[in-house]
């Protein structure tokens, strides 16, 4: 069979990692990328390109930026490369229904999620903010609604109780490139029928507010630590501490409470114990305003708290 002709289309790290592997592939050939138009980034604003576009102009790929996919300049572009499906990895745009019908096998998506679980745009943070024990990707084919096409297969993996957002990010790129391996290819083949998701196992994975990112200490321990360990990907975790922000990086959960939410029951080694709302969460690693990260042991060599105190 000869080499199934792709258009990818991606923008962060989590798609790299897929365009990566469909390189790697003898099966597939990638006709052109295309990739969000390059914007501001870090604190000094810089115009930057996406990941998706370093890496494919790094490997000498036709790589398209447009402001939108579904413009018919655009289009007739990417029609142009003569590709036979269209493989979508996190692009943050949305395909016009012209754009969706215009290869022989359609688009297809990596989605992180096992659908019809957490569809939208936050699927990691949401799923271990929400405790979730199991996660992991799902190839689905193209629909305009959002996330709702057929299945045409998944990959699952445990979430730990302490591993964050970026940790399981990088795991299900991973096992999203081995569905673009096996599943696409059998896809294309004829060899795989697609199957419809569940309606009645819906969930919406929205997308973060900067608002969600304060502690609330009267939130469980178990609540608070989940948080903190989804929003690592951004926008991050923070107390308010002295009239500034104090970043909480990595906590974990610790038995007993013995203090009323946001005070400091106990100052160990290598962790600050602080109440909640139920159980003690332990404070392992935070960032003050205009520093780096640090152990909380750092932190306290600077700052003479005690137990008793309490956050805001």
């Amino acid at each position: 069979m000869s080499r199934v002709r792709i258009v990818f289309l991606g923008t962060p790290d989590f798609a790299v990692t897929c365009l990566q592997h469909l390189l790697q592939d003898e099966h597939y050939e990638v006709a052109g990328v295309v990739t969000q138009p390059d914007r501001p980034s870090g604190r000094k604003m810089i115009l930057s390109p996406s990941p998706v576009k370093v890496f494919a102009t790094a490997h000498g790929l036709p790589v398209i930026s447009p402001e939108s996919v579904n413009k018919d300049p655009v289009l007739q572009e990417v029609q142009k490369w003569g590709a036979e499906v269209a493989v979508v990895v996190a692009f943050g745009q949305i395909v016009s229904q012209k754009f969706l019908d215009s290869f022989r096998f359609g688009c297809v998506n990596v989605h992180a999620s096992l659908l019809p679980l957490w569809r939208g745009a936050a699927p990691i943070q949401r799923s271990v903010e929400a405790g979730d024990k199991v996660t992991g990707v799902a190839l689905q084919k193209m629909v305009k609604a959002l996330d709702a096409g057929d299945v045409l297969g998944v990959r699952s993996t445990p979430i730990p109780a302490n591993m964050n957002a970026k940790e399981l990010h990088d795991q299900l790129a991973v096992l999203g490139a081995d569905l673009l391996r096996v599943e696409l290819m059998d896809y294309v083949r004829g060899n795989l029928a697609p199957a419809a998701q569940d309606p009645l196992l819906v969930t919406f994975a929205k997308k973060i507010d900067k608002s969600e990112a304060e502690i609330r200490w009267t939130e469980t321990a178990q609540q608070i630590h989940n948080r903190v360990r989804a929003f690592v990907m951004g926008p991050g975790t923070w107390v308010p501490f002295q009239g500034k922000k104090l970043k909480i990086h990595r906590t974990e959960v610790a038995s007993g409470s013995s203090g009323s939410a946001g005070e400091i029951v106990s100052i160990e080694a290598q962790s600050l114990c602080v109440a909640t709302g139920d159980g003690v969460l332990k404070i392992l690693e935070v960032q003050p305003e205009s520093r780096n990260r640090m152990p909380i042991a750092d932190f306290l060599k600077g700052h003479s708290l005690k137990k008793g105190d309490r956050f805001a």
